[in-house]
């Protein structure tokens, strides 16, 4: 059986067709939003706390500020707080899992009692501006791959609920726990059924990187006169997103019809599965790439 994709990139939208042996087996749709921005990570200040709400405006540098409840801070606040102080005192290599013993953030807390105004935070995009409303924030911070999700200052794992044989998701949980960093909690997402080692351990270590490098430019900005808000990481473009969750390397052809999807796509295969980078194609046809 052979399989190929076929993305199609117009200017107010994004089409994903899967097809195998020549036939339509899935495909999605997505409008091309501007500023695409859930997942995107910064480091950032609170701009005023509303205790009637319990929660706080922050300014990610959208035209409205953002919407952080004091929910959303998550239980490892405390362990989140501690490390950009760490970070914040030019300390290298500190790893999240030296992050241990602080109080989990209590659930009746107030946000006044938790945060003052001018206070830095690492908060992440979960929800888009819409309308009036800024975007919607969260402290508890998650890097999303095809297999896993990796979550700074926890170490729980958790399987997908879809994947339903015992055996498997006690396989998955031993695997994952003998390859992931402590300080780091990881969800494993139901396409890693049946996967290696080797390639969820290649995946981990990705996922990995980006917080790595997000937590790099918190301390390069430490050190130097940059004015927050900070972008520390940013989540890939729709086109990346919405591959990630199809892709599979047994792909014989991606064509693409934009050089600058092209691009990306490109640079995400070589990223996951280097050996496979030759796959992607740019479509230069007059008619038009679906036709």
């Amino acid at each position: 059986m052979t399989s190929e994709v076929i993305v199609d990139v117009q200017p107010k939208e994004i089409s994903i067709a899967l097809l195998e042996d020549k036939r339509l087996v899935e495909f999605q749709k997505e409008g091309r939003a501007e500023h695409f921005s859930v997942g995107n990570i910064y480091l950032a200040k609170v701009r005023k706390l509303m205790p009637g709400l319990n929660a706080c405006f922050v300014n990610v540098g959208h035209e409205r500020d953002a919407f952080l409840h004091y929910l959303d801070l998550g239980t490892r606040f405390h362990s989140l707080e501690k490390y950009l102080e760490l970070v914040g005192d030019g300390k290298k290599n500190i790893s999240a899992g030296r992050i241990n013993g602080l109080p989990i953030l209590e659930k009746e807390g107030s946000i006044q009692n938790t945060l003052k105004v001018g206070q830095e935070l690492l908060v992440q995009i979960v929800k888009e501006p819409i309308s009036t409303k800024g975007p919607r924030l969260t402290c508890e911070l998650s890097f999303a791959g095809r297999f896993l999700v990796l979550s700074p200052f926890g170490d729980r794992i958790s399987v997908s609920s879809k994947i339903k044989s015992s055996s498997e998701r006690t396989r998955l949980k031993q695997l994952i726990h003998s390859i992931k960093p402590k300080g780091f909690g990881v969800i494993v997402r139901t396409v890693a059924e049946g996967k290696r080692v080797a390639e969820l351990d290649t995946e981990l270590k990705i996922l990995l990187k980006r917080w790595e490098d997000a937590i790099e430019k918190v301390r390069k900005y430490r050190q130097s006169a940059q004015k927050l808000p900070l972008v520390c990481y940013e989540e890939r473009s729709r086109a990346v997103a919405m591959l990630r969750d199809l892709f599979n390397p047994s792909y014989e052809n991606i064509y693409v019809n934009d050089t600058n999807v092209f691009n990306e796509i490109n640079d995400y295969v070589n990223l996951i599965a280097p050996d496979r980078k030759h796959i992607v194609k740019l479509y230069k046809g007059s008619v038009p790439i679906f036709d």
